[in-house]
C-alpha cells in the first residue's frame, strides 16, 4: 500500500455503538493509505476483546491500529493521559504522510484528541471526599449542588451519573471556575473530516439486540473468567463497563444469562441515546447510513472533497 499524494487530513468515524464505525474506518485507512487510532474507551483495555467489540487482529487487514490494548483492566482510563497518547500518534502518522483515522463512540475522548480541549486539574484527596459525601447524601443531593454552582455543566451531564458529577464539583473546587469553562470547543486542532454513521432506532436496537446475543455466544463469560484472574475486579472502571459487569453478576448468580443479557442490551441502547445526543449536534459531522452498499465509496469521496477543499485553503 503505497502513501497518499495529497496533503493529509484527520479523519474521524463517530456516532452510536452497533453501526459499523471499525469496518468503515478500517475501510477508509484502506483506501486513503492510513493508519487507526482508536477512541473508544472500553477497547483500551487488554483483553477486553469480546463484550467491547474489538476488531480481532488478524481482521485488520495489516493496518496499524493505535490506543489498543494500552491498559490493564486495574488501572483506570483517564481523558488526560488518552489526549496525550492519541495526539502524539496523530502527529506521527501525519507526519508521515498518511491519514489518522479517529474511530470510537466515546465523545470526549474523540474531541479529546481532534478539538481545543483543557483538561482540568484533578486531587484524589478531593475526589475521595466527594464520593464519600456522595454515598451519604446521595446522587441527586449532588446534583443539585452543581446545578446551582454551574447550571451549564448540570445541563449537560446525565442527572444519574455520579462520577461525572463529582468530576464536575471536583474541577469547581480545584479551579475556582465553572467546569463548563473546561468543556470542549468545536474547533479542530488541524484540518479534519468527521464522518458519522447512523440508523433508525429500531434498526440500532436490533442491531444492538443481536450484538449482545453474539458476545455471549462467542464466550463473553469465558473471556471474564479469564480477566478475573489479572484483577478484573479491582479495575473501577474496566469492572463497570457495560456486558463485563453484566457477565460478572452472572457469574455471581447475581443474575441469570438471560436477565444479564437483557441488561445488557438496554444499557447499551442507553448508551447508543447518549452517543446520538452527544455526535448529532456537531454540525462539522456528514452522516451516513452504514446500510447503503456503496457506504465506502461515499465516504472516501467526502473525504477527498476535504482534502481539495484543505489545499485550496491551505
Amino acid at each position: 500500500m503505497g502513501g497518499p499524494k495529497e496533503q493529509p487530513v484527520v479523519v474521524a468515524v463517530v456516532g452510536p455503538t452497533a453501526t459499523g464505525k471499525s469496518d468503515l474506518a478500517l475501510h477508509l485507512a484502506e483506501e486513503l493509505g492510513g493508519e487507526v487510532v482508536n477512541a473508544d474507551a472500553s477497547q483500551l483495555y487488554r483483553g477486553m476483546d469480546i463484550g467491547t467489540a474489538k476488531l480481532p487482529p488478524e481482521q485488520r487487514r495489516c493496518i496499524p491500529h493505535h490506543q489498543l490494548d494500552v491498559l490493564e483492566v486495574t488501572e483506570e482510563a483517564s481523558v488526560a493521559a488518552y489526549q496525550q497518547a492519541a495526539r502524539a500518534d496523530l502527529a506521527d502518522i501525519l507526519a508521515r504522510g498518511l491519514h489518522p483515522v479517529v474511530t470510537g463512540g466515546s465523545g470526549l475522548y474523540v474531541r479529546a484528541a481532534l478539538d481545543r480541549l483543557e483538561i482540568p486539574p484533578t486531587d484524589p484527596e478531593v475526589r475521595r471526599r466527594l464520593e464519600a459525601e456522595a454515598e451519604t447524601v446521595g446522587t441527586p443531593a449532588m446534583f443539585e449542588r452543581l446545578r446551582e454552582s454551574d447550571p451549564v455543566a448540570a445541563d449537560a451531564i446525565e442527572p444519574g451519573n455520579t462520577r461525572r458529577i463529582v468530576r464536575a464539583l471536583e474541577v469547581i473546587e480545584l479551579t475556582g471556575r465553572p467546569f463548563s469553562a473546561t468543556m470542549p470547543s468545536r474547533e479542530y486542532l488541524s484540518p479534519t473530516v468527521a464522518l458519522g454513521l447512523d440508523v433508525p432506532r429500531p434498526v440500532l436496537d436490533e442491531r444492538i439486540e443481536e450484538r449482545v446475543r453474539r458476545m455471549w455466544r462467542d464466550g463473553l463469560l469465558d473471556e471474564v473468567r479469564g480477566l478475573e484472574q489479572v484483577g478484573l475486579r479491582e479495575g473501577r472502571t474496566a469492572s463497570r463497563a457495560i456486558g463485563y459487569a453484566q457477565a460478572l453478576a452472572e457469574l455471581d448468580g447475581a443474575l441469570t444469562e438471560e436477565e444479564a443479557q437483557r441488561q445488557t442490551a438496554a444499557l447499551t441502547r442507553r448508551l447508543a441515546r447518549r452517543q446520538q445526543s452527544w455526535f448529532r449536534p456537531d454540525p462539522r459531522v456528514t452522516w451516513l447510513d452504514p446500510r447503503v452498499d456503496d457506504v465506502v465509496a461515499r465516504a472516501v469521496d467526502v473525504v477527498r472533497g476535504a482534502i481539495s477543499e484543505n489545499e485550496r485553503h491551505g
